[in-house]
């Protein structure tokens, strides 16, 4: 916590008394103490001590508690601050208290950024020990009579009704002069009194989400900083545009006959994070949507731009025009457009360098992308249902960008898409071509793209094959299995995941594929039904890091590769390959098995595991009906807890006496197997289903007396269930088409 501290200090810290404290807890406070002493800012130890007002263990949202410090006041500028907004000291004093490991379990978002973290319970003591014993500026309740002790709180800053069973809000909360934040969302308050318009000094409201009615009188809270209300509450016209000094607006839906102007965005120069802007197809023409001012809008990281796109299509010729006129600051980190019926996407969107995230979706009248490859700081890009979509060529690539960049020079070359990390193509059912990226003057491309995911793209029929550093491929749903091809080219070799569903054509995997791609850990293969071979005849196959095979619905495959089940097989399921005729043995053991599924597997006579299951946990074998008996060794799987055997007529025994003290969950439809159940002290669940015997055995209740749950489902013949009288643990019986105990 003190890593910079002088050695005189730390001498001061080893004299100090608190290391002779007998009690451990109190020592341990003792200390936490002393780190709390070192904080240098007054300010900063009163927004610490003010976490004591949320309970222990309470996630608490980062910039929730910026904003109730900012309520007491304690975000002051001072000489070395003077240039930063209340917001950013709140954000400083949150990361030194961080970094002093007074926070902990901090949730982060998809970019890395801190939104939420708790306090360890000690460190909650402590807060509650540094603050004074009682908080006249804050109110947190969640009663309905909390107007009784509005009274008592002639200063209140903070009002905090998050959670509070209540439906209504006092007319007397006018009077609350000083107050800076209130809270009512996840209430069941419909409505604001109109006294709420004399809170001039308010920063922070925050609103139900299913408000019925935006309050008029907010238009005189100039003061506001930060509101927060639903997507679909209605805001009158000529409110939002008084609020000068908003920072967070997370929301506005752009209103035709009623409802906000999108000019009315224009004055609040200050907004930051992010903003999503609904209802765009009521803005006019280009030079309306210029009055929002978006391009100064400097400190906004995050902007969405959307359409309704269940919307006359003939009025669509000026959104080119309108989507021109949003044009957002260059600092813009994140974008996404959607339901935009023009032709053209905007020009300023190849000129956004500072861009991290692109999403396209729904922009069924663009033909094309435009160029996003020479963009530096692209790491997610998302392309979806653009139906007009056809091909993806050297322009995507921005190709013309980067080699004019470097024209002239011998020495300088550039990569394209040079820090992309994710590309996801959806639903684009009319691109037909992705073209290979040019080369010329470019030192490659895609040298940091890591996920790739292509689904519906149906008429897709060509692909690139370079893909130097990707981990994660999904491609589902496509019309031909060239692209797939292309992808899986010899070139590839760093995949751990590959995901195929849905794939027209595919006969077998690319030769190679799998050989080369030594670090493959996840292999899922979905409705392929002209598959027949997971690789070509005679090629082989090994590759010791594959944790987990799932093969659903390739009807066809006939083969699996001998070594595809290698030791470090964790996860094996097969379900309804109905042509695979056998498994292939594993010559040095499933060892790392936990987990083997066969459904609806019609052709496999056996399970071949010569060196035993010893890892495994969970065996479900379901309508294998050629299938006569379980693997061998099951007897020695002593780590076996939950069971399924059913559909399979040929199985007339289960070799399980050795699991009595490890299962705890089974299934069967065979009243044969109970008797091999005396004994089982672990068994909590069991499940009889669609069995074709009359009686159970007399010593069914005697054996089972730790069973928590019987499920006893389509047992139409079964004249009846003896006396559980002795199942005293019992606490479920579902006896669904069943006679009933006896």
């Amino acid at each position: 916590m003190m890593r910079s501290k002088r050695n005189d200090g730390w001498q001061s810290i080893l004299q100090n008394g608190i290391w002779d404290v007998p009690e451990e807890e109190e020592r341990i406070l003792s200390i936490l103490k002393l780190s709390f002493d070192e904080l240098k800012s007054p300010s900063l130890k009163q927004c610490f001590a003010y976490c004591s007002m949320f309970i222990k263990d309470f996630e608490m949202e980062k910039d929730d508690l910026i904003q109730l410090w900012m309520a007491q006041g304690w975000l002051h500028h001072s000489p070395i601050t003077s240039n930063l907004e209340m917001e950013d000291i709140g954000n400083e004093y949150f990361n030194i208290l961080l970094e002093n490991s007074f926070f902990q379990d901090v949730t982060k978002d998809s970019h890395n950024n801190i939104t939420k973290c708790k306090m360890h319970d000690l460190v909650h003591n402590l807060a509650k020990h540094v603050s004074n014993s009682k908080n006249r500026h804050s109110l947190f309740s969640k009663v309905e009579d909390f107007e009784s002790t509005l009274p008592s709180f002639n200063s209140l800053r903070v009002l905090n009704l998050y959670e509070a069973d209540t439906d209504k809000l006092p007319d007397s909360l006018g009077k609350l002069k000083h107050l800076r934040y209130l809270n009512v969302m996840k209430t069941r308050v419909k409505r604001f009194p109109k006294s709420i318009g004399q809170l001039y000094y308010l920063q922070t409201l925050k609103m139900p989400y299913h408000f019925d009615e935006f309050p008029r009188e907010i238009a005189n809270l100039v003061n506001l900083r930060h509101v927060y209300y639903g997507k679909y509450v209605e805001v009158p016209v000529g409110i939002l545009g008084r609020l000068t000094n908003l920072r967070s607006l997370p929301s506005i839906k752009v209103g035709k006959e009623k409802g906000p102007r999108i000019e009315e965005l224009g004055g609040l120069i200050q907004l930051q994070h992010g903003l999503c802007i609904y209802g765009l197809e009521n803005v006019r023409d280009g030079e309306e949507a210029k009055k929002a001012k978006l391009v100064e809008k400097k400190h906004l990281s995050k902007l969405t731009l959307d359409w309704k796109l269940s919307r006359p299509s003939n009025n669509v010729d000026n959104e080119d025009d309108v989507l021109e006129g949003l044009q957002p600051h260059s600092s813009l980190e994140i974008l996404k457009i959607g339901g935009f019926m023009g032709v053209t996407l905007p020009s300023w969107l190849s000129l956004a360098s500072h861009l991290i995230e692109i999403e396209l979706c729904e922009c069924n009248n663009c033909e094309g992308v435009p160029a996003l490859g020479h963009l530096p700081n692209l790491r997610h890009l998302k392309i979806k249902s653009m139906q007009n979509l056809k091909c993806l060529g050297s322009h995507f690539y921005g190709y013309e960008h980067v080699s004019d960049a470097v024209a002239g020079t011998s020495k300088e070359t550039r990569a394209l898409f040079p820090a992309l990390k994710t590309l996801h193509i959806e639903e684009a059912t009319h691109l037909i071509e992705w073209m290979e990226a040019p080369t010329g003057r470019v030192s490659g491309v895609f040298p940091c793209l890591e996920e790739l995911t292509l689904e519906n793209c149906r008429d897709l029929r060509s692909a690139p094959s370079h893909f130097p550093t990707l981990k994660r491929l999904v491609i589902r749903d496509m019309g031909s299995g060239m692209p797939v091809v292309s992808i899986l080219s010899t070139k590839l070799t760093t995949l751990t995941y590959l995901r195929l569903s849905d794939i027209q054509g595919l006969t077998c995997l690319p030769e190679g594929i799998l050989e080369n791609n030594k670090n493959l850990a996840k292999l899922r293969l979905d409705l392929c039904y002209h598959l027949t071979d997971i690789t070509p005849q005679g090629s082989e196959y090994c590759c010791s890091s594959l944790q987990s095979v799932h093969i659903s619905r390739c009807q066809n495959l006939r083969y699996l590769p001998d070594g595809l089940l290698t030791p470090s097989l964790k996860k094996l399921r097969l379900f309804d390959c109905r042509s695979l005729e056998f498994i292939p043995d594993s010559t040095r053991g499933l060892i790392a098995l936990e987990a083997l599924t066969l459904i609806g597997c019609s052709k496999i006579k056996s399970i071949p595991t010569t060196q035993g299951l010893t890892s495994l946990q969970q065996l479900e074998v379901v309508y294998c009906p050629e299938l006569s008996s379980l693997p061998s060794g099951l007897e020695s799987c002593t780590s076996l807890q939950s069971l399924t055997i059913t559909s399979c007529p040929k199985v007339t025994s289960i070799s399980i006496e050795s699991l009595s003290t490890a299962l705890q969950e089974l299934t069967i439809d065979d009243l044969q197997f109970l008797p091999a159940l005396q004994g089982f002290t672990s068994l909590r669940e069991l499940t009889i289903e669609g069995c074709n015997g009359r009686q159970f055995g007399q010593e069914f209740s005697a054996s089972l007396q730790t069973l928590v749950s019987l499920n006893i489902i389509f047992c139409f013949e079964l004249e009846s269930i003896p006396s559980l009288d002795k199942l005293t643990s019992l606490r479920t019986l579902h006896p669904q088409s069943a006679a009933s105990p006896v």
